[in-house]
């Protein structure tokens, strides 16, 4: 591998930017740490020529939320004709819009929580006091409102009352247009990382994240402290093998390629209920794809390389 050079990709000018650089960071130090020569670039507008000036083997995408999970990225790379490690176009667009990505998952016959997406239109059009009574009243309470396209739970938050939700809507639409309505599910929350780096994919083992605070939000998710994580997951082999059969299930029905992580809770009756289905999952001190990989007894970085290695022969 060390005659491999990689561009790291990092940065973006989404709302988790931070969180992107982050990332960025600890993956370049993982691959030169297997011998990898790396550039780490910022997704600017001088991208394009830095690509065709010196073009590198292979990308590997560090960006979340924006154009780093919704296949904008993905698409100029394709363009550009530079392999990537990660999914295509298509299916990160798919994967992106949280909704439509449900509504596949559930017609598989694959478990997700009741749901309704509206625009920011509707409630102004019909009358957010009535479209608010309605959902309350089809989908109950609590709720967990998010954004419709987006990640690190920037704007999410779990609604007891029915007197919370107008703020709460407020709130969430400041990172979208189009609010994602979820019946809140309590039990245990998971999270399990597919990986293609052989022959077929496979799952790690599942991470069970504990919060101190009882939700796991941008605080939660970024502060060293306040999550601790549990891998594999306190659950029965029986229930980390469905949860194993489930992200796979899942990262097959969407197209995703090379690595995914699936969200998902572990409800009061045992099943998996999923949340989402990230496509660019975080690499930070806290994130929950290097938890899983330190717990299969592998390196980030040779982790990197083979799925390097994989772009590379994609072509």
């Amino acid at each position: 591998m060390s005659e491999r050079t990689v561009a790291v990709l990092a940065g973006g000018l989404s709302h988790e930017r931070e969180v992107s650089l982050r990332s960025g960071r600890r993956l370049a130090g993982a691959l030169r740490a297997v011998g990898v020569t790396v550039r780490e670039w910022d997704a600017d507008a001088a991208l394009i020529e830095r690509v065709r000036a010196d073009p590198p083997d292979a990308v590997a995408i560090a960006l979340h939320g924006g154009e780093g999970e919704n296949g904008a990225i993905q698409a100029v790379l394709e363009l550009l004709g530079v392999p990537f490690v990660g999914t295509a176009a298509p299916a990160c667009r798919r994967a992106w819009d949280k909704p439509t990505a449900k509504a596949e998952l559930a017609r598989a016959g694959l478990d997700t929580p009741d749901w309704v997406a509206l625009p920011h239109a509707t409630f102004r059009e019909l009358g957010a006091r009535r479209v608010l009574d309605a959902m309350v009243e089809r989908l109950g309470l609590p709720l967990m409102l998010k954004p419709d396209q987006g990640g690190s739970a920037l704007g999410a938050q779990v609604v007891a009352t029915a007197e919370d939700l107008p703020a709460a809507m407020v709130s969430c639409l400041a990172y979208a247009d189009t609010v994602l309505a979820e019946r809140f599910v309590a039990g245990t929350e998971i999270a399990v990382s597919v990986v293609h780096d052989g022959a077929e994919p496979h799952a790690l083992p599942p991470v069970e994240v504990d919060v101190k605070g009882g939700v796991y939000d941008y605080t939660a998710r970024y502060t060293p402290g306040a999550t601790t994580f549990h891998c594999p997951a306190r659950l029965d082999p029986d229930q980390l093998a469905r949860l194993q059969e489930t992200a796979l299930a899942a990262h097959r029905l969407l197209g995703l390629r090379d690595l995914s992580r699936m969200d998902a809770v572990v409800d009061d009756e045992g099943r998996v209920q999923i949340l989402e289905v990230n496509v660019s999952p975080g690499l930070t001190d806290t994130s929950l794809l290097p938890t899983a990989v330190a717990a299969a007894g592998r390196d980030l970085g040779e982790l990197y390389a083979s799925l390097v290695e994989r772009a590379v022969e994609r072509g």
